[in-house]
């Protein structure tokens, strides 16, 4: 069977993926999947940064709005839904691009399914969560270190989420994650990654804080008073934007204060996206500060996007 050929356009927050997403789809007829963590729930638009409809022109965006913010979402279930909106873009003739900057996301979705756990099931993960709160995590992480010494090794004993990550992986597989699953599934897809960064990391966090800027000029202020009562249990009351603001909606800290906390959490995010996606070298930088324009930037990621694609006609025999 034929590979589906996707383009996935990623990066740190603000270096400009969806834009450039948008005019890839326009020139190569495609449709975009969302592939940010937030943006999946509904509501909370300006500190996720969802695109208007004006700035979608035209182009169909899925993987947006699609659940409550009560809900806990999950990279697979992430995956699953976004899988189906890949295979139906494909069979309609029409080019899948998946654009995002959440790595967990993007991985889960086009790379090899080494694992397939009923994450919705969230049981196993509620159990450790609630012994990490009696026990510490220390106590995770020396179990993790008996179960699977590989995993523990490369896992600082801060990083809490991982640790727990691959204790769920244990108990749901009955393997460590260290094991490859050699009954694992390759992934349908042949992907053309894009990234996009600045090779002057001063530049891109000066984006970080005019965007910060921008969100609170849009009302991000009145947003975050709307959802500041989301349990601390669910996924969307991570979303950056809101939960630093809360300590001036509660009367505790003054808004200058709770705003420049706001944008250095959002330049910390974007080196965390960075640290992961570098470990793709799938990945075709785009520095934007090393073009004389963006539109540059846009015609030297067509140029990949058509070599890309003209190989996948040359693998279907030309048609």
């Amino acid at each position: 069977m034929s590979l589906i050929p996707v383009i996935a356009v990623v990066g740190p927050t603000a270096s400009g993926k969806t834009a450039l997403a948008i005019e890839l789809a326009k020139a190569l007829d495609g449709e975009i999947i969302s592939a940010d963590s937030m943006q999946v729930y509904k509501g909370m638009d300006i500190a996720t940064a969802k695109p208007t409809l004006e700035e979608r022109q035209g182009i169909p965006h899925y993987m947006m709005d699609v659940v409550d913010t009560s809900v806990r979402y999950s990279a697979a279930l992430y995956a699953e839904k976004a899988s189906e909106h890949i295979r139906d873009i494909h069979a309609r003739g029409k080019l899948p691009i998946v654009a995002g900057g959440t790595g967990l996301y993007v991985d889960t979705l086009l790379k090899p399914h080494v694992y397939k756990l009923k994450e919705h099931d969230m049981s196993v993960r509620t159990a450790l969560e609630e012994r990490e709160l009696t026990e510490g995590i220390e106590a995770l992480f020396e179990e993790l270190n008996r179960l699977d010494k590989v995993t523990a090794d490369k896992l600082h004993i801060n990083n809490r989420g991982r640790i727990i990550r691959a204790l769920e992986v244990y108990y749901l597989t009955g393997r460590p994650m260290s094991e490859k699953d050699e009954d694992a599934e390759d992934s349908p897809y042949r992907v053309l990654y894009i990234g996009l960064d600045y090779k002057n990391r001063s530049l891109l966090y000066d984006r970080i804080n005019k965007r910060v800027d921008i969100m609170l000029e849009n009302g991000l202020v009145s947003e975050a008073r709307q959802y500041k009562e989301l349990s601390d249990s669910t996924t969307a009351a991570r979303a950056i934007g809101h939960k630093e603001l809360l300590p001036y909606l509660k009367g505790e800290k003054p808004l200058n204060e709770v705003i420049e906390k706001l944008k250095r959490e959002t330049r910390r995010y974007a080196k965390r996206q960075l640290t992961w996606f570098r470990k793709n070298d799938e990945i075709n930088w785009l520095y934007i500060d090393c073009f004389d324009s963006f539109d540059d930037v846009i015609d030297n990621a067509l140029s990949l996007s058509k070599e890309f694609l003209a190989e996948e006609s040359d693998k279907n025999g030309g048609d």
